[in-house]
């Protein structure tokens, strides 16, 4: 079978960080192989950088086992997948002046760095479809996760009038279908996030109606003793904060504050991140350091790549898929 990428890799990509990526490609694949599972945290914007273009055919082959992603991540998919036609992308954001910034604010255009979310088409189309859904649950005493309503949307069809992409290029799309976990720290700093609070506020909705970050704790404790056997659990970190921070810390929990026995640490690491090692700088620590927190073991394999996320991950990806 061809293999155009993956070749190309493996013949120029020899040194520094082009080899920290080939390292990492190949003990995900080795990870894989040994029957073993990967969690995939996405920070920043890659939803945005439309990554869900190669990271859903990665859920769909059963190279991904479960995402932790910020809520902005989580929604910014589907928002790509209902609004793409209205997006716009502005390759000149350095030379912006506030002046002009300003203007696409008021033209109801959210930028993310080279890229403008419009505000009318991807949020209130959501909004409105997503309203119903956190309403009905609370008439009816249920109350979900924060992706599990997204999912309830995905796959009863009610954003499908909106679609402006191929369905399979949207991560959230292959995940909904997979029933993948996906679990959302802090998804309150996001634009639904703010959405939901504005209708408790309102007195509209309770705020219990969708579960919280201590929730989505519990879930994944629980997931983790499920599937942390045998080659166990590896953790593929895109960028830094709370995506990765917040998962990470539940080996520890486990076995320090549960007390229970036999959990095994994170048995794969690989962080891409362009935040500059210092000290004091958490997203930018090497791996080392989270074996003193009891994240890690000394033999664990650890790889971190000091580079772009947008350029770095699809390579990887492409790897692993054998492209």
């Amino acid at each position: 079978m061809s293999q155009p990428i993956s070749s190309f890799i493996n013949k120029y990509f020899l040194h520094f960080n082009a080899a920290s990526l080939v390292d990492a490609a190949n003990g995900y694949t080795e990870q894989l192989n040994g029957g073993g599972k990967m969690l995939v945290t996405l920070a920043g914007a890659m939803s945005t950088a439309e990554l869900g273009k190669i990271l859903a055919e990665m859920i769909r082959q059963d190279k991904v086992h479960m995402i932790s992603c910020t809520g902005a991540n989580l929604e910014e998919d589907v928002m790509n997948l209902v609004a793409h036609d209205h997006y716009k992308r502005i390759p000149n954001y350095r030379e912006l002046t506030a002046e002009q910034e300003r203007e696409l604010l008021d033209q109801g255009l959210n930028r993310v760095t080279d890229t403008c979310i419009p505000e009318e088409e991807a949020f209130r189309r959501i909004q409105s479809k997503i309203y119903k859904r956190w309403k009905e649950a609370e008439m009816a005493g249920k109350r979900f996760l924060p992706h599990e309503y997204l999912y309830q949307l995905l796959k009863n069809g009610d954003l499908k009038e909106f679609y402006q992409i191929d369905p399979a290029d949207s991560w959230m799309v292959a995940a909904a279908e997979k029933n993948l976990p996906i679990i959302v720290p802090g998804w309150e700093d996001s634009t639904l996030g703010n959405i939901f609070a504005s209708y408790c506020i309102k007195g509209e909705l309770q705020s219990g109606t969708v579960k919280s970050g201590i929730e989505y704790m519990t879930f994944l404790a629980d997931w983790y003793v499920k599937n942390s056997g045998g080659k166990g659990v590896g953790f593929f970190q895109i960028g830094g904060g709370i995506a990765g921070d917040f998962p990470i810390c539940v080996v520890p929990m486990l076995y320090q504050d549960l007390e229970y026995e036999n959990i095994p640490f994170w048995s794969y690491f690989c962080q891409i991140s362009d935040s500059t090692t210092s000290y004091g700088s958490y997203s930018g620590a090497v791996p080392n350091e989270k074996i003193t927190w009891g994240k890690l073991d000394a033999d664990t394999p650890k790889f971190i790549i000091e580079s772009d996320a947008t350029i770095v991950a699809p390579l990887i990806f492409a790897h692993v898929l054998g492209w």
